[in-house]
């Protein structure tokens, strides 16, 4: 877990990490979004992710919604954190979603987040088994990941589990109350723009972004759009923001 100190006491940033994600696996991203809001930061990799605990079972088909309500709540009230503002990635984006439905956020920023199964997202996780199979992935991987096998294998086999064809969580959506900022590529190789169309159709305080020459990763493709994105959601909470660090 990383803390990222700030100079003025403003609303904690959590970032919650994607399927193959860890604190590592950000970069710099959480530092350079919270010097410029002038904001402190929460960074912590799940368990089986990054250096954390490895998992001793599968991930079953409810594991977001586990961590989103059980896990999630648990480790702000033990840090201290009332009322995050959630950064989430992929299927931390999906977490936030789910939090944010049950729980009281300050509000939410989410890059290419799921909200039920395509065909496109099955596709590319096909295609990373294959990756991971011709040894393309394990060595990088274990460079984020202590267990980098059960980092890659509980995502990959949970999402290409049958049973999770079915895991959808638009039911969800219309219970969130806060502001919403989803941003979302259109050269994504895990998701459509139907996945952002479907929770702006839910949920009257989303705001959309959907950027051109952008992957699956916004925060490194398109870093200056998805900073410049979060300080309007700052700004539209009516949080004044300090002068970015030089």
């Amino acid at each position: 877990m990383l803390r990222i100190a700030s100079e003025r006491n403003g609303p904690t940033l959590v970032f919650l990490h994607e399927g193959l994600g860890s604190v590592a696996g950000w970069r710099g991203f959480p530092r350079a979004l919270c010097d410029r809001l002038g904001t402190p930061g929460l960074v912590y990799s799940r368990r089986g992710y990054g250096r954390s605990t490895p998992l001793a079972e599968s991930r079953a088909t409810d594991y977001l919604h586990r961590e989103a309500w059980d896990v999630l709540p648990a480790l702000l009230e033990r840090c201290g954190v009332r009322r995050p503002l959630l950064v989430g990635h992929s299927d931390g984006g999906s977490i936030a979603l789910l939090y944010a439905a049950r729980f009281d956020p300050l509000a939410i920023a989410i890059m290419v987040p799921h909200v039920f199964v395509e065909d496109v997202t099955i596709a590319g996780i096909v295609q990373a088994r294959a990756a991971w199979n011709e040894g393309k992935l394990k060595d990088p991987l274990a460079r984020v990941h202590d267990d980098p096998d059960g980092a890659f294998f509980g995502w990959n086999d949970g999402w290409l589990n049958p049973a999770f064809r079915q895991w959808n969580i638009e039911a969800e959506l219309p219970k969130i109350r806060c502001p919403v900022l989803a941003i979302q590529g259109y050269d994504d190789q895990y998701g459509t723009m139907e996945q952002l169309d479907r929770i702006a159709r839910a949920v009257p305080t989303a705001t959309l972004l959907k950027l051109e020459q952008c992957g699956h990763a916004p925060q490194r493709d398109q870093p200056g759009a998805v900073i410049e994105a979060v300080c309007g959601l700052v700004e539209q909470l009516g949080i004044r923001r300090t002068t970015p660090r030089q």
